[in-house]
């Protein structure tokens, strides 16, 4: 009989450190922009660079950072990472001007987007199969740690202190997690002596997200036809719509491989987060904008009173990782979807005259949707994978996650706008929206998320 595979608890503990380091850097920020505009005598316009920066460069390079660590080894891309990590964030925390911050802040995202792959790729690594559902946990639970911790850290060094440690916090962190790691993980390298990188197929993907992403972050403010907009969407579906073919030219050196394009399961997951993510980002951006000018709270309040939705997708991301194994992927990705939907439809009910409380069990529900939901969807995808591809896979999934929230986003705020004033109308049709579409992440959920762990599964006991 084979022996259980032993689990390092204290590499994952510094796996999550970091995981939650790097979900922190997205939601931390927000509440100290209106002081760094102040230090630096610009305007919000351009401060807000400082979160539109790290949030776009990692969306873009995630992808790229997956392949990199499977083809280079998930420690070497981890070490480079953190280490790029760490290096700009003391510059950021120093930087003289915003536009340094802008700058340091693009490269803190590339650091992230070699760093997040790679600790997926470790922790399934680290794991044995039969616990799959826990590394899938472990992650998204430790990321909504980061989420909910982000507001509370960035509100108290801001009020404290100064906004620059948030940036400082980063170094001792990161050192601490590579020192864990390079101690206590030791991984295969990849056995590939063929390094090609393909080029065309990251130059072709990044020029297509980085238009998308930036034509959907102005369009609220440019409008949908604007020349601007449109000639950032055409440049977008010229450069995602060139990808499948210079990836198939790529044969086996392709940035995403022909056995990941062709998996009907992956291909389900990540259509099914796709969906779930709009309900997810306009939760984070309207629900503070509610508390803010509808009910008067504070910055600091506002990320206060996301404690019920982000505490509550923590707590459940890690109670989902065993129960994956138990319930299955198909059941439990249904149940978080249709929370989530469940939740836009709360939100989208509440009115002009509300007060705090009518938030809470939207909130609530919203946080168990999100924790069961992704971690499932996240450990579905990857696993249905060889294990060779598992950080590969990790960051396409972490990619749609992204652009599924800045492609809902950009809908949901142009119906918010047609609306404003008053505030409220375009509130409750934004959420109807959302739920619509995460009523299709639903669906997907229920007929196709977590087929190939079931093959797997039959396979295995034939």
């Amino acid at each position: 009989m084979a022996q259980a595979k032993p689990i390092n608890w204290l590499a994952l503990f510094a796996i999550g450190i970091a995981t939650v380091t790097i979900a922190n850097d997205f939601s931390a920020i927000n509440v100290a922009l209106p002081t760094m505009e102040g230090d630096f005598h610009t305007n919000i316009n351009t401060i807000q660079w400082v979160v539109n920066a790290y949030a776009l460069t990692f969306g873009v390079m995630i992808v790229t950072g997956g392949r990199l660590a499977d083809m280079f080894g998930r420690r070497n891309a981890f070490f480079l990472g953190a280490a790029i990590f760490a290096v700009m964030s003391a510059a950021g925390g120093a930087a003289p001007n915003e536009a340094i911050l802008i700058v340091t802040r693009s490269l803190m995202g590339i650091g992230a987007a070699l760093m997040l792959p790679s600790i997926i790729g470790m922790t399934y690594a680290l794991l044995p199969e039969e616990k799959a559902g826990l590394a899938g946990g472990i992650i998204m639970g430790a990321a909504g740690l980061g989420n909910a911790i982000g507001p509370l850290i960035g509100g108290v060094f801001t009020d404290l202190l100064t906004w620059r440690w948030i940036f400082f916090l980063n170094v001792p962190i990161a050192a601490f997690a590579v020192g864990v790691i390079w101690w206590s993980v030791h991984l295969d390298e990849p056995e590939d002596a063929d390094h090609s990188i393909d080029y065309p197929g990251i130059a072709s993907i990044s020029a297509g997200l980085v238009s998308l992403l930036v034509a959907l972050d102005q369009v609220d403010d440019w409008g949908w036809s604007d020349p601007r907009v449109i000639g950032l969407l055409v440049i977008a579906v010229i450069g995602v719509g060139s990808f499948v073919p210079l990836e198939r030219r790529a044969g086996r050196h392709a940035l995403i491989p022909a056995a990941i394009i062709g998996n009907r399961s992956f291909a389900a997951s990540c259509v099914a987060i796709l969906c779930m993510s709009a309900t997810f980002f306009a939760a984070l951006l309207y629900l503070p904008q509610f508390m803010e000018t509808q009910l008067g709270f504070s910055p600091l309040e506002a990320g206060l009173g996301m404690v019920p939705a982000l505490a509550t997708f923590a707590l459940v991301s890690f109670v989902a990782g065993p129960l994956y194994g138990r319930v299955g992927a198909k059941r439990l990705a249904t149940f978080g979807a249709a929370c989530m939907c469940t939740a836009a439809l709360l939100f989208s009910l509440v009115g002009a005259d509300s007060s705090y409380g009518a938030l809470v069990p939207g909130m609530i529900v919203l946080g168990i949707g999100i924790g069961s939901f992704y971690a499932t969807a996240t450990t579905a995808g990857v696993t249905s994978v060889d294990e060779s591809q598992a950080s590969l896979a990790g960051g396409i999934v972490y990619m749609f996650q992204i652009a599924g929230g800045s492609i809902g986003l950009g809908l949901t705020t142009t119906i918010f706008s047609s609306f404003n004033p008053p505030f409220i109308d375009g509130f409750q049709a934004g959420f109807r929206l959302d739920a619509g579409i995460a009523l299709v992440g639903v669906v997907v959920s229920l007929l196709f998320v977590g087929g190939a762990v079931v093959r797997k599964r039959a396979a295995a006991s034939a």
